[in-house]
């Protein structure tokens, strides 16, 4: 049977895509922990040079710091929101379906983008 025949994957293969997006999941929150961490302790760096220079410069590095921290931290959260959506997909059996086109999205997409929604060609027409 051709991928343009079936209507959704098999259940061996929505295994497949269980454990790539349970891999990519521990990893995620792992990374998401150090982010938070990054944030919550990388104010105290241990300088203590008190110029006026240095000291300016070094609070609008720390502030473009918080903001990056708290931008990988969001877009982080994001990723595992979107990472825990393909498990429940997975669970309802609807994971791998382009929400756009209906139509099952190329295995080898999901490898890479294991929380897709779109096909390829769906992803195309939003441009």
């Amino acid at each position: 049977m051709t991928t343009d025949e079936k209507t959704r994957y098999a259940d061996a293969e929505l295994e497949e895509f269980r454990q790539i997006i349970q891999e990519k999941l521990q990893k995620a929150e792992r990374d998401y922990e150090l982010i938070k961490e990054s944030f919550m302790n990388g104010l105290d760096n241990g300088t203590d040079d008190t110029s006026p220079t240095f000291k300016a410069f070094e609070e609008g590095s720390e502030t473009m710091s918080k903001e990056q921290n708290a931008q990988l931290a969001s877009r982080q959260e994001k990723f595992i929101r979107d990472l825990k959506n393909a498990l429940i997909r997975i669970e309802n059996k609807t994971y791998g379906i382009c929400r756009v086109t209906g139509k099952l999205i190329n295995k080898d997409r999901l490898k890479l983008v294991p929380h897709a929604t779109l096909s390829i060609e769906a992803k195309n027409m939003q441009r």
